[in-house]
């Protein structure tokens, strides 16, 4: 697979595009059948009136036209009464009480509910993402709401991530509406735009995970968030081992690849009964331990990673770029800008700061 070309850089846009929900009904279609239903109901209301014009009086000229019902329907329906054109029989009135009468109350209803609908209810909602969207600030992104997608965001949310902080973006319509379920904002979007990319305020996440479906739509997500969000980590799947290389050279800070991890539980499996059971342990919520992540405490500077004071045991640290393992000459002194990663029982709380595979 050859290098996918940088996105050109898109203009920018002050205006945001609030996160929205989506709906079956595209509003002026809902709107176009909310008045031919009220146009169908003033239309019966007239055949009925027509058909019982004889029981009309027109104290104007003593003549009841079509033109007439028509203009009595509309009086009658709006509650105006002018009084110029009125029932008089008993069928009329009668015709009046029980017939016209519930379809008036339809009609109003139709309209008001129109009213709360288009003016109210949308305008409150598009206010109310509007403000959420202004303010999202350390939140996390999740671009594609595939399988890979869908199970990060259950298992973020299982570790007790909440769901207000989680910003989902497919184009899938039927995606989103189970991201909506789970509690999470939503927006249909192609990830590989920048306006798009810039709505959810990527560059103020706190991480950003991709899965698209397809190693090369992928790459070209991270290309795109990478030159919008230069200093957010970045996660993203693939799925051939020859495409992990230009996953990180597009700007992804963690590549995983489901095919791999797989071999290595299957492999693990094969050399010993225990080995793919702590692997599974290490990965689930449900696990015994759990791997933090966290910058050197100023206490331990100075001292080897087997001395770390949290309680756990230092399995590696990361300096200037580079992993060095408890057994390595760098490991021997922890040094101010270290990152460790060590072990450690689940029930032992995670601090501010630290990172962990279990929550």
């Amino acid at each position: 697979m050859s290098k996918p070309a940088r996105p050109p850089r898109r203009s920018r846009t002050t205006s945001f595009t609030p996160l929205r929900r989506a709906v079956h009904v595209p509003v002026w279609g809902d709107l176009g059948i909310r008045v031919l239903l009220a146009l169908g109901l003033v239309f019966l209301v007239v055949l009925i009136h027509w058909a019982d014009r004889d029981g009309l009086v027109d104290n104007h000229d003593g003549h009841v036209s079509f033109l007439d019902v028509v203009y009595f329907t509309m009086i009658s329906i709006t509650t105006t009464g002018f009084g110029d054109i009125a029932p008089i029989s008993d069928k009329s009135r009668l015709v009046e009480a029980v017939i016209v009468t519930p379809i008036r109350f339809a009609v109003i209803f139709i309209f008001v509910g129109t009213a709360y609908n288009f003016i109210i209810r949308r305008s409150w909602e598009k206010f109310r993402m509007k403000r959420i969207q202004e303010q999202l600030s350390g939140h996390i992104v999740v671009l594609g709401f595939g399988v890979s997608g869908s199970e990060a965001v259950n298992e973020l949310i299982e570790r007790g991530t909440n769901p207000r902080e989680i910003v989902v973006m497919d184009n899938s319509e039927e995606r989103l509406e189970h991201a909506e379920k789970l509690g999470c904002n939503v927006i249909q979007a192609d990830a590989s735009r920048d306006e798009a990319l810039m709505a959810v305020r990527i560059a103020e996440a706190q991480t950003v995970l991709v899965s698209a479906g397809r190693d090369d739509a992928s790459i070209l997500i991270v290309l795109t968030v990478r030159h919008l969000a230069p200093d957010v980590p970045i996660s993203v799947v693939v799925r051939a081992e020859d495409n992990e290389l230009l996953a990180r050279q597009a700007g992804a800070d963690n590549v995983i690849n489901p095919v791999r991890f797989t071999g290595l539980l299957l492999a693990g499996s094969a050399q010993g009964a225990h080995i793919a059971d702590y692997l599974a342990d290490l990965a689930s919520v449900s696990g015994r331990v759990q791997l933090i992540e966290r910058p050197v405490l100023p206490e331990e500077v100075g001292k080897p990673l087997s001395e770390i004071t949290t309680g756990g045991k230092g399995l590696r640290i990361y300096r200037n770029g580079g992993a060095h393992g408890f057994w390595e000459h760098e490991a021997k002194t922890m040094r101010e800008g270290d990152i460790v990663v060590e072990i450690r029982p689940t029930d032992v709380p995670v601090e501010d700061g630290e990172f962990s595979s279990q929550a």
